[in-house]
């Protein structure tokens, strides 16, 4: 994250401010390793900058839809691989420069070809982008796709300035109603209000990002008046504690974000379908919800979540039944198992592993628990270098189960059919996306290709005064643009 017309920002730079009327702070548990979404993957650089710092053409609202942003219309040609983006107009970047066509030309091509994070490839499917005048870009398809506009509303979708990225993981240069003003490693991100954006401008004119790993800890930073706002509960037996409290306000729906029992598809023993399977009628998990996250949640058995259109609930299609387990375990061979279990230091990961671990172990299979540090570690070791056999992890991405179509995303799931499915779904018509990607679902489930434990709830608890607040969690940003005091 960078600054702009304020005043510098650099990673070691003190976070401190001093707290008013016209501040708010929140918090959070996963700090970002850095401010560069174009080469760092993970969800807690998106969360922060997002809608906030970096803006699209397009972006979510609050029912999921997608709406207009630095292009104030779209229009999709009969063939479906063209779309003529007419752009806001008086739009400046952070530092100084115009935006137009011309940088959404290069932030586009440049996803192609200069990130590395892994849903990249989302962009393969632009062929060329025309600059039709300062506010009119053209972006030309190499085929129809269902998901590409979508996916403008994501990271993929920022755009940037060819004078902002000199340094983008430390210093971001975005659009957006705030920039960066300061960051302290360990502790806090200060946001700034951008006193040059073009729209509206927020109710806030300073946002502290507060970052305290310990539910506990979080949770006294809001009684005790050091942070306004904990964005994601993570101490569930906590909510009836404010629930009690007039002072502040639970909001309560549902989100993107699976937690999921990732499996090592590529590595031995979980290469065997029926040892995966094994492990999905070994685990209870009606009982790991109630047990790790108080009943809060839901119960989906897929990668797909409510809110998506080819949601079907497939929780039931692999029952808790520890007698099947057994007998797919001796059917495959896979006696005496001993499987590295390596989470992220998160309080979900850690609660939940402790219930999986004692379920595998009444079918006997041991689990060793490796509890890596968040992002960074667990990025390096796991997500990149896929050095795991099972870990437990929040996929907060909207419409992730794309991912089980490549083959060297960290799953080392390789299904031919999925690939196909989801091909398909992207080219053809909506009704079409509907049914392969039912299919997709359908096909994970079977191959438990992954153990889908339950949705993540999205539960915000905040003082009384703050309003503004999105019940259901669609998007990747927690998007501060409509908090305000009330």
């Amino acid at each position: 994250m960078l600054l702009l017309a304020v005043s510098g920002c650099s990673a070691g730079s003190s976070a401190s401010v001093s707290a008013g009327p016209n501040t708010l702070s929140v918090g959070f548990t996963a700090e970002p390793a850095n401010f560069d979404f174009t080469r760092t993957d993970g969800a807690a650089i998106p969360q922060a900058l997002l809608y906030n710092v970096y803006e699209g053409l397009v972006r979510l609202d609050a029912q999921g839809r997608v709406v207009p942003l630095l292009a104030k219309s779209w229009t999709i040609s009969p063939d479906r691989k063209t779309y003529d983006f007419q752009l806001q107009q008086g739009v400046k970047f952070s530092n100084g420069a115009p935006f137009t066509a011309e940088d959404v030309k290069f932030s586009l091509l440049r996803v192609k070809t200069d990130w590395t994070i892994s849903i990249k490839a989302n962009m393969d499917v632009i062929d060329h982008v025309d600059v039709e005048a300062p506010d009119h870009a053209r972006v030309v398809l190499s085929k129809p796709s269902n998901g590409w506009l979508f996916s403008l509303t994501s990271r993929l979708g920022a755009m940037f300035s060819p004078t902002g990225i000199a340094d983008l993981a430390n210093k971001p240069v975005g659009t957006g109603p705030y920039v960066v003003a300061a960051r302290k490693r360990g502790d806090s991100v200060v946001l700034k209000a951008n006193p040059a954006y073009w729209g509206r401008k927020p109710a806030y004119g300073t946002v502290v990002l507060k970052y305290i790993k310990d539910p506990t800890a979080l949770n006294n930073a809001l009684f005790s008046n050091g942070i306004d706002v904990i964005s994601a509960i993570t101490a569930p037996d906590s909510i009836p504690q404010f629930q009690a409290d007039d002072r502040f306000q639970v909001v309560q729906g549902t989100s993107n974000s699976e937690v999921t029992l990732a499996m090592n598809n590529a590595r031995p023993p979980l290469n065997d379908v029926r040892v995966r399977q094994a492990l999905t009628y070994a685990i209870d998990r009606k009982a790991l919800l109630d047990t790790a996250w108080a009943g809060r949640g839901t119960l989906i058995g897929s990668m797909v979540p409510p809110t998506d259109p080819w949601y079907e609930d497939l929780a039931n299609v692999h029952p808790f039944d520890p007698a099947k387990a057994k007998a797919l375990l001796t059917e495959a061979h896979a006696t005496n198992l001993n499987l590295r279990l390596r989470i992220p230091n998160l309080p979900y990961a850690v609660s939940a592993a402790q219930v999986v671990q004692s379920q595998l172990a009444d079918v006997g299979v041991r689990t060793t628990i490796e509890p890596l540090d968040f992002p960074a570690v667990w990025l390096k070791q796991v997500f990149t270098d896929h050095d795991y056999d099972l870990s437990i992890i929040q996929h907060v991405e909207a419409r992730d189960i794309t991912t089980f179509g490549k083959p060297k995303y960290y799953w080392g799931y390789d299904s031919k059919r999925v690939q196909q499915l989801l091909a398909e779904a992207d080219s053809g018509t909506p009704e079409q996306q509907v049914a392969d990607m039912k299919q997709v679902a359908r096909q994970l489930n079977t191959d438990a290709a992954a153990d889908w434990l339950f949705l993540f709830p999205n539960v915000i608890v905040a003082k009384a005064k703050v309003g503004g607040f999105v019940q259901n969690q669609v998007s990747e940003s927690f998007d501060l643009t409509g908090l305000a005091p009330r």
